[in-house]
C-alpha cells in the first residue's frame, strides 16, 4: 500500500466515523508513524509503506476511532506557531485559546507589565508562548496537578524558557509569592452536565474541564481572589465558553464597578476572551 492508498482510505473511514478535520488527521497519523514532515509526505506519496509502519498506521487510526485525540496519540500539538509535547495530563491547546496570547501581547503595548501569571497552564503553551515573546517579562505559571507541571516543565526545556518562568503548585492564585501587571487564565469553563456530549471528555482530564453546573465555578473563584493579585491598573484576561459573556460581565462589575470590560469573539465569532483593567481605585474599593 502506498501513503496515498493509506491517506485515502483512512480518510474515508474517519470521515465515515464523522470525525472532524479528517485528511488532516490522518497526515498527522501517518507523517508520526514515519516520522517525516507534511512536506517530506507530499514529495513522496507513492512510496509504499513496510509492514511494521502499515500496521503501526492502522492501529493508531482505531485509536482515533475510538475517539483518542489525535494529540494525545502523537504527543504534539501546534499552538501559536509552536510544537508542544502533551498528554493525558493536560488539556490539549486549543487554536482560540490563542486570542489569550495576542490579546496580552497587544496589553503589554499599552500597559507597563513586569511579571504576568498564567492560571491554570497545563501543558504550558500560553506561558511559553509569552515568554517567548516578551523575554524582559517576569513570568509565573501555576497549575492544581503535579502531572500538568511535569508536562509544562519538559516544554519549558524544549523551547529554552526554563530560566524565565516559574512553575508554581497550587489553587488559583493562592501560589503567587507577589502582585503581578496581568493575570491570564483559561479555566474549565464546560457545564458538569455537557461533559458527557464531548467527544474527547472520557481522555481530557476532568479537572481542566469540569467547570461545575454553570461552568462558571473556577471562573467565580478566580476573581474572588483578583483584588490581593493585581497591581493597581493591572489587567485581567478570562477565556469563557458560549452564551457565558454576559454572566462574567456581571460577574466583574459587581466585583470592580470601575473597571472597563471588554469582550473579544475567536474566529469563529464566539466571544472567547474577557478583559478586564483595573482603575487603581479598585483595589481598595472592591468587594472581593
Amino acid at each position: 500500500m502506498t501513503l496515498k492508498q493509506a491517506l485515502t482510505r483512512a480518510r474515508g473511514i474517519l470521515t465515515a466515523n464523522n470525525t472532524e478535520d479528517a485528511p488532516l488527521e490522518c497526515e498527522l497519523l501517518l507523517m508520526h508513524v514515519l516520522g517525516i514532515s507534511r512536506v517530506q509526505l507530499y514529495i513522496d506519496l507513492n512510496r509504499k509503506l513496510g509492514s511494521e509502519q502499515e500496521e503501526n498506521f492502522w492501529n493508531l487510526v482505531k485509536r482515533r476511532l475510538s475517539g483518542e485525540p489525535t494529540a494525545y496519540i502523537t504527543g504534539h500539538r501546534e499552538f501559536y506557531g509552536l510544537d508542544f509535547y502533551v498528554n493525558s495530563s493536560v488539556l490539549i491547546p486549543r487554536p482560540e485559546s490563542e486570542l489569550l496570547v495576542e490579546k496580552s501581547l497587544n496589553l503589554t503595548q499599552n500597559h507597563a507589565v513586569s511579571a504576568i501569571a498564567e492560571i491554570g497552564t497545563g501543558c504550558g503553551a500560553i506561558a511559553i508562548s509569552l515568554a517567548l515573546n516578551l523575554p524582559q517579562v517576569k513570568i509565573y505559571a501555576t497549575d492544581v496537578s503535579a502531572p500538568a507541571l511535569r508536562v509544562a516543565l519538559f516544554n519549558c526545556k524544549k523551547h529554552g524558557v526554563i530560566n524565565r518562568i516559574c512553575l508554581l503548585q497550587g489553587n488559583m492564585l493562592n501560589p503567587l509569592p507577589e502582585p503581578v501587571d496581568l493575570i491570564i487564565a483559561n479555566l474549565p469553563y464546560v457545564k458538569e452536565s455537557e461533559l458527557s456530549q464531548m467527544r474527547s471528555a472520557s481522555f481530557e482530564p476532568q479537572l481542566a474541564l469540569n467547570g461545575g453546573p454553570d461552568g462558571l465555578e473556577r471562573i467565580r473563584q478566580l476573581c474572588s481572589q483578583v483584588s490581593s493579585k493585581l497591581r493597581p491598573e493591572g489587567c485581567l484576561l478570562l477565556e469563557i465558553g458560549q452564551r457565558q459573556r454576559q454572566a462574567v460581565i456581571t460577574l466583574l462589575h459587581s466585583l470592580f464597578p470601575l473597571a472597563r470590560v471588554e469582550v473579544a469573539p475567536d474566529l469563529s465569532g464566539i466571544d472567547r476572551v474577557v478583559s478586564l483593567v483595573l482603575t487603581a481605585p479598585e483595589l481598595v474599593t472592591s468587594n472581593c
